[in-house]
């Protein structure tokens, strides 16, 4: 029986690092790619998978990941999870630069390493693109402005390759978490202040974690491949929307 293989991005922490870890229990042969990497390196001895570092925002620096992935063997799944977020700020006093930083990464970041990989992903027969969008790609809040932008972006290329791709081998599979606790998504967007960290989650006892995620990205791989999850949300009990959080009930 042929071993898969997964293509894992934004795999140095959070989700793509928890993913990274439950591919490799299931017996995937795991490429971890991402900028750090003594966290890399880190990760690969830990769980046996290989790694390559690239910058998703660099067109040469995908190209060179592209060609040294495909030297080792085919690949059957490519788990788009690269993305960040930058600020809080209203539209009005957002700044271009960080809605710029912040489209490289979710949507060009994304369109790149698909496009990348998409011709390999088709010829092995068994394809999977798993791109993880948000729960801000389906539904607006405030503060939130370039993210929410970005996010529907990431969301719009799931959309839109699931239909130029009928007829073809290739499922895609979207990934929409709400409210995730990971060590460093929402520090960064913060700004690195730790208080307004923690106030994110405050009162939310049970928020996602990184292998609540994970765990949705293996299920949907690991069906028969005629059955394609197109659009998986998941959210905390305790959050019915973007905007409404059930805080201190003990969830």
């Amino acid at each position: 029986m042929e071993t898969l293989r997964a293509v894992v991005t934004g795999a140095s922490s959070g989700i793509g690092a928890a993913t990274v870890r439950q591919l490799r229990e299931q017996g995937w042969d795991v490429v971890a790619v991402a900028r750090r990497e003594e966290k890399l390196q880190a990760l690969c001895e830990e769980t046996g998978a290989s790694y390559v570092v690239a910058d998703l925002t660099d067109d040469a620096a995908v190209a060179a990941l592209t060609a040294e992935v495909l030297a080792g063997g085919p690949v059957h799944s490519l788990v788009a999870n690269a993305g960040a977020a930058y600020g809080t700020d209203t539209v009005a006093e957002s700044s271009v630069e960080g809605w710029r930083d912040m489209f490289d990464v979710n949507v060009l970041g994304v369109l790149r390493v698909v496009k990348a990989f998409l011709p390999a992903l088709i010829e092995s027969g068994r394809g999977d693109i798993v791109v993880m969008s948000s729960t801000a790609g389906h539904q607006a809040y405030e503060g939130g402005g370039g993210y929410v932008a970005a996010k529907h972006g990431t969301h719009s290329i799931a959309a839109t390759l699931r239909l130029e791709l009928a007829g073809e081998p290739v499922r895609v599979i979207e990934i929409a978490p709400g409210m995730v606790a990971t060590e460093e998504f929402t520090l960064k967007r913060v700004g690195g202040s730790q208080d307004k960290a923690d106030k994110v989650y405050a009162g939310v006892e049970n928020p996602l974690t990184a292998e609540d995620v994970a765990d949705a990205v293996v299920y949907s791989l690991t069906r028969p491949h005629h059955f394609n999850v197109d659009l998986m949300v998941i959210r905390p009990i305790a959050q019915a929307a973007q905007h409404k959080v059930a805080r201190n009930q003990g969830l």
